[in-house]
């Protein structure tokens, strides 16, 4: 009887730990340039919470979110010059500059790879926050000639839930 007991104890406590399925779609972003899989129940940030989040002078163009403003996908199609010849560059640029920004960051990866026929540069890693960590997967490419950033992220007790749709939505960008 003990025995059984613990046997539906465990299981209990196995299922309430196994993680949810996260379901992505794919939307048409940026004037139908962008076609990218998202989290089927996000929505675009509002103005309000827009200017709390994030200052007005690094604002991203665009970013999506779930109910909470808690796990948030952004794009910003800055004015920066950008080609695919440059990917390599932006990646090692951005490397140094987050190394110096959070020398206590803790790095998951950094590279190029080719997404959908694009260079796509990356960087994956776990930065200090006020009162938290935050698991960011950020990514870029160039878009008419301008540099393209997307960036995930969530806190860092999250991560483990959602760093696998994290790479699918990178691996899913398309440029029209």
């Amino acid at each position: 009887m003990k025995i059984t007991v613990v046997i539906v104890v465990l299981s209990l406590g196995l299922v309430s730990f196994s993680p949810s399925v996260i379901e992505l779609v794919k939307r048409s972003i940026l004037n139908d340039q962008v076609e990218i899989l998202l989290p089927k129940d996000f929505e675009i940030m509002s103005e309000e919470m827009l200017n709390i989040k994030y200052p007005s002078n690094r604002r991203p163009t665009l970013v999506f979110t779930d109910s909470t403003a808690g796990v948030n996908v952004a794009f910003n199609h800055t004015t920066s010059k950008a080609d695919q010849q440059q990917i390599d560059a932006y990646k090692e640029n951005f490397v140094s500059t987050f190394k110096n920004l959070y020398p206590s960051a803790v790095w998951k990866g950094s590279g190029v790879k080719q997404i959908n026929g694009k260079k796509v540069g990356y960087l994956e890693l776990i930065t200090p926050a006020l009162d938290t960590k935050i698991y960011n997967l950020m990514f870029f490419t160039d878009l008419d000639g301008r540099l393209l950033l997307c960036t995930f992220n969530c806190v860092e007790t999250k991560q483990a839930e959602w760093s696998e749709s994290a790479q699918q939505i990178m691996n899913s960008l398309k440029i029209n």
